[in-house]
Order: C-alpha cells, then sequence, then structure tokens
C-alpha cells in the first residue's frame, strides 16, 4: 500500500515540487503511525487511515474534457441515432506522411442499421510475448466500415505508459475511424507493428447490438469524460465489456488481459474460422503487406480482406 501511494503521488499530475512535499508527507505520516505508542492493531489503524485519506484524494481527482489535446485525439466523434439511421460525426481519417506528421481529416457519415453486415478484429502486435492492441470493425453493405480504437486521449507531446495508465494519467478515448487511418497507421507508419485481420462469426442481431453499445459510449464519452485505466478500462476488456451481455459464451478469461493470445480465445469460442488450425490461421490474417499495397484508395479495406480465411 505505501509502494502504490508513492506511486500514485509520483505520477500525479501536480508539479515537482508538491509532489515531493506530498510524497514526503505521506511516507512520515505512514512511518509515524507504526512508531505510535500502543497495540499493533492501534498501529496498522492509523496506517489504515493514512492510505485511506491519500485514496480518497486520488479518487476524487475529477476526468478532464479541456486539456491540450494531441491532434489526433482532439475532436471526439458522436453518434445521432433515429431508429434504424445513424449518423457518425467527426469519423478520423488522417492523411499520413509519417507517424507524427499528417494533414487532419475527419467527415461524417450516415449508415442503415439494417446494412449492418460484419464484424472484425483486428489485432496489434508490436513485438510484445503477451501484449497487443485490439480494434473492432463494422462493416456494411457496400463495403463501407467504421473502425472503433480504445485508447488514452494523450496530450500534446505525451507519451502513453502503461505504468502511468494505472494512476489517472490519462483519459479514455474511443478513436473512430476510417480504416485507411487507423490500420495504415500501424501497418505503414509505425515500425515493429504487425497487424491480424478476423472475420468474427456472429449473428447480425449480435452486431447491431455491439455496434449501438459501443455508440452508446461514445456519445457518453463525448458527455462526460472517463479515466482510462490499463489494467480495467484497456482496449480488450471494454471490447468484452460490450460484447457479453449479447454473447453470454464469453466468459471472463486470463487472454483477456494478456492480449496478444486473445486470438486463442475467440478461436476456443469457435468465433473464428475453423477450417484451419489456428497457427495455420494467424499466418494467413497478417495484412502488412496487403495493407502496404493497397494504398489509401477508396477500395483499401477490400484489398485488406482479400484471400483472407474466413471471408
Amino acid at each position: 500500500m505505501a509502494a502504490w501511494g508513492l506511486l500514485a503521488i509520483t505520477f500525479s499530475n501536480f508539479g515537482a515540487i508538491p509532489r515531493f512535499a506530498s510524497g514526503a508527507v505521506f511516507l512520515l505520516a505512514a512511518a509515524g503511525s507504526f512508531i505510535l505508542p500502543g497495540t499493533e492493531r492501534r498501529k496498522i489503524i492509523a496506517f489504515l487511515s493514512v492510505f485511506t485519506l491519500l485514496l480518497a484524494g486520488w479518487l476524487a481527482l475529477p476526468p478532464r474534457s479541456d486539456r491540450a489535446w494531441s491532434p489526433d485525439v482532439a475532436v471526439l466523434p458522436y453518434a445521432e441515432i433515429s431508429g434504424s439511421s445513424v449518423t457518425i460525426r467527426n469519423i478520423r481519417n488522417f492523411d499520413y506522411r509519417t507517424e507524427t506528421d499528417y494533414t487532419a481529416r475527419r467527415y461524417d457519415r450516415s449508415f442503415d442499421l439494417g446494412a449492418l453486415r460484419t464484424m472484425d478484429l483486428f489485432l496489434v502486435n508490436w513485438g510484445l510475448e503477451h501484449f497487443s492492441h485490439a480494434m473492432l470493425s463494422f462493416g456494411f453493405d457496400g463495403g463501407k466500415y467504421v473502425c472503433v480504437s480504445i485508447e488514452t486521449r494523450r496530450k500534446k507531446g505525451e507519451v502513453y505508459s502503461a505504468v502511468r495508465g494505472l494512476f489517472r494519467q490519462y483519459e479514455l478515448t474511443y478513436v473512430v475511424a476510417d480504416e485507411r487511418d487507423l490500420v495504415r497507421l500501424r501497418t505503414n507508419f509505425r515500425p515493429g507493428e504487425n497487424v491480424y485481420l478476423y472475420r468474427l462469426q456472429a449473428d447480425r442481431d449480435i452486431i447491431q447490438k455491439v455496434f449501438l453499445d459501443y455508440l452508446r459510449t461514445v456519445n457518453q464519452l463525448a458527455a462526460s469524460p472517463r479515466w482510462y485505466n490499463a489494467l480495467t478500462t484497456n482496449c480488450t476488456l471494454n471490447i468484452w465489456r460490450h460484447i457479453v451481455p449479447y454473447y453470454p459464451k464469453a466468459k471472463l478469461d486470463w487472454r483477456i488481459f494478456a492480449s496478444a493470445h486473445a486470438d486463442e480465445m475467440v478461436y476456443e469460442l469457435g468465433v473464428l474460422d475453423q477450417a484451419l488450425p489456428l497457427p495455420e490461421l494467424k499466418k494467413l490474417s497478417l495484412i502488412n503487406k496487403a495493407s502496404k499495397a493497397a494504398g489509401d484508395g477508396p477500395d483499401y479495406s477490400a484489398r485488406i480482406r482479400r484471400g483472407l480465411p474466413g471471408f
């Protein structure tokens, strides 16, 4: 608990001097609780009181929507839903020259829920054995796709840290984007990232419910910010939260947290194509080469899917 308290202070948004002073006060108070006269029980109660005060202050920190955001997450998407018609505003479709050099572009698009046909899983591995980034993409008639990436809403110049992500350093955001943005960014402009694309075998009714569940969260975040947490609100866990109400077979599984193994879990559920063993399916589902060859033309989404198992 003392170590957690020091980390919470270290990774706070206060300046260096307030952080140092707060850390010193916490350490002195925590240490002092154990040199108080009296029983061990009294000392433990004193320490827990100190820790509880720190925890209460940490929990009271409010997420904000008015920071100096990085341009790629500065404008939040939102959805207007009327019957079977959905209009999504601020769909991101940046024109990238490099990962950090781009022209910001966003567009609005209307969708008919009756035309929603497919739900696909992108798994992005950046070299870590057990951890990947996961994204869902929803496919409509006419080759239209809308992809959603659950991420941190970073400030200008800020880089992601999983440790900092445990201590209320980032707000949560749902990036709703064109596949030419979210996928090409990872295959074409971020070195060392491998992207795998899988078709999820799900009923259209479930796909529609998951899509609308996503959009409800998108609208909630547009109205009121929330904290991101690397353990409790990461991409795969939030995807599971959107799916499990409509697909109860998707039980909580350790591979939701060890996200590089998420495709193993989904394969075992029978939601991926079963015609091939998973190692072969995964090998054939790597789309980096196809993505680089596809460019940024209007047929990008069709080209990265061409010839993939299960499509």
